[in-house]
């Protein structure tokens, strides 16, 4: 099993910046890929950046693109979404995420399904006020 555990959400202003972390354990062999998602009340989960392990194959959804970055540091075994220029529209819960490496090499359409991720963290709010 993979552990995942976030951190670093919170109450922020529209335009301020928060970064999330996620930090994975136990047999993180089992994934090569990370992922962010978000879920706002009444709301599907939606995709919001992958990334490898290796760095390489970064995705973003379209409205946090130019805002968002996600990145990955190996030795700490923890990937972080750095969100800025926040909007009261991103006010969600994040939920790090990661796809047993048994599925394969992910396509550009599957790698953005939540249905394709087999271990999540328990989420952490981020509320955006106007």
């Amino acid at each position: 099993q993979v552990q995942l555990v976030e951190s670093g959400g919170g109450l922020v202003q529209a335009g301020d910046s928060l970064r999330l972390s996620c930090e994975a354990s136990g047999r993180t062999s089992r994934t090569n890929t990370m992922g962010w998602f978000r879920q706002a009340p009444g709301k599907e989960r939606e995709f919001v950046a992958t990334i490898r392990w290796s760095g390489a194959y970064i995705y973003y959804e379209d409205s946090v693109k130019g805002r968002f970055t996600i990145s990955i540091d190996n030795a700490k075994n923890t990937v972080y979404l750095q969100m800025n220029s926040l909007k009261p529209e991103d006010t969600a819960v994040y939920y790090c995420a990661a796809p047993s490496v048994s599925r394969g090499m992910l396509s550009f359409q599957r790698i953005r399904s939540r249905y394709e991720y087999d271990f999540w963290g328990q989420g952490t709010q981020v509320t955006v006020s106007s």
